[in-house]
């Protein structure tokens, strides 16, 4: 009997371990929803745990535009440049983050647009909140319109302050036009 006992353990240890090294989402299920594509800087197309996908709009902040059209990608404005270029940036910032978080991200929904988009707090797997680290690199600002709809508002304003203090990202830019009034200008 004890013999038997002992193989028991034995076995049950190398499912144990096992297990572990496959990860046990495959077992329970993944967390978060899975982001398909990286719009630009502060949308996201995702699909959810029944399949169903949306569009996803950041909430708190706003970043910089990316060029849609081949004739924004080839404008010689410098507003257009500059503008496109730090939406780049952000774009990109979005995707380094999503990627480390394995293509999920857990979302706060606290609104829908009048696009029809669901706007969110966008957070990762290990807790990372996406909108704040985009605006204490500077790769964003807050958009305070809709402030009062962000649940952790004084997390992304506190992330703004420390990237116009430390003159981060588009704070370090004179030239830079905040992406409502690009919008509003130049569309």
């Amino acid at each position: 009997m004890e013999k038997l006992t002992k193989h028991i353990l034995i076995w049950l240890g190398i499912a144990i371990i096992i297990l572990g090294l496959m990860g046990c989402e495959r077992f329970f299920g993944v967390s978060g929803d899975l982001v398909e594509r990286v719009s630009d800087g502060d949308t996201l197309a995702v699909k959810d745990s029944q399949g169903n996908k949306f569009t996803v709009r950041f909430a708190c902040m706003d970043a910089p535009e990316i060029p849609h059209s081949n004739k924004e990608k080839n404008s010689k404005s410098a507003s257009d440049r500059n503008q496109f270029s730090w939406g780049v940036k952000a774009q990109q910032r979005v995707q380094q983050l999503v990627q480390q978080g394995g293509d999920r991200v857990k979302l706060n929904i606290t609104d829908s647009d009048r696009y029809g988009r669901k706007v969110a707090e966008i957070r990762l797997k290990d807790g990372t909140f996406v909108q704040q680290v985009l605006l204490r690199e500077g790769l964003a600002k807050v958009y305070r319109p809709y402030l009062n709809k962000c649940p952790s508002k004084d997390l992304v304003q506190q992330a703004e302050a420390e990237a116009k203090q430390q003159k981060l990202g588009v704070w370090s830019d004179a030239k830079f036009i905040n992406p409502w009034e690009y919008r509003s200008l130049y569309k």
